[in-house]
């Protein structure tokens, strides 16, 4: 997917600009003035945290989504390892660490959203930051039906998510389909939802206190009724 990536998922300005703000803050901050991101994928985020003065390093499964990152750091150096943020291990420690856009969805089900968190504390010094953006379903999500959702509407890109839950199993049947003026492209993904609250007791298993949780990046106060969250989990002292 790495040639069309930034095609289909272009992302809102905005969120991107406080995105990056938030984090940047929180690593620029702490003592290192570093943050190492858990699917870096083609550098929305990592682009420019580097021109506010973070130390950006990554880690990705895709070899053609990071050649693509390379191609807009052009020639400037960051490390980056191919592998699975899973277990995968980027040298050095690090202010903050985030996975965006869903990444603790991971298919694999609850012991790999476990061992990501346990991934993230290894690269943190005490009191360095977690940071999970993720989507919460709605209570007409969890009844069993596909529910169709649009995810982005452009002047000529529309995203369309079909998505179903299992609650037997925590898992998500998603199909997202782009609809652009050359045509249609679908993709599929399955997922292993976690709640906000389930994601906190992934936190305190793993060393962690939530310091704070936000509706966007925004900061806008996260309430019953919100969509999605930024949750920001501290790594206590041992």
């Amino acid at each position: 997917m790495g040639d069309d990536y930034d095609l289909l998922y272009p992302g809102n300005a905005a969120d991107t600009e406080s995105a990056v703000a938030l984090l940047a803050g929180l690593a620029l901050e702490r003592p290192d003035h570093s943050l190492l991101e858990f699917g870096i994928g083609t550098g929305r985020l990592a682009v420019e945290l580097r021109r506010l003065g973070v130390g950006v390093s990554g880690i990705d499964g895709s070899e053609r989504m990071v050649a693509r990152l390379r191609d807009k750091l052009e020639g400037e150096s960051m490390e980056i390892v191919i592998g699975d943020y899973r277990d995968a291990r980027v040298t050095g420690v690090f202010s903050v660490v985030v996975l965006v856009l869903n990444g603790i969805f991971d298919p694999r089900g609850r012991s790999a959203q476990f061992d990501i968190f346990r991934n993230a504390a290894r690269h943190l010094a005490p009191g360095g930051c977690f940071v999970v953006e993720s989507w919460v379903m709605s209570d007409a999500q969890r009844n069993g039906d596909w529910s169709v959702l649009p995810r982005y509407v452009g002047d000529e890109h529309v995203e369309l998510q079909m998505a179903r839950y299992d609650i037997t199993t925590n898992r998500i049947e998603r199909t997202l389909v782009h609809l652009r003026p050359e045509g249609m492209k679908f993709v599929t993904v399955t997922d292993t939802y976690a709640s906000p609250g389930e994601l906190d007791v992934m936190a305190e298993v793993t060393n962690f206190n939530r310091i704070g949780r936000y509706a966007s990046w925004s900061g806008s106060e996260f309430t019953s009724t919100s969509s999605s969250h930024v949750s920001i989990y501290e790594l206590r002292a041992l």
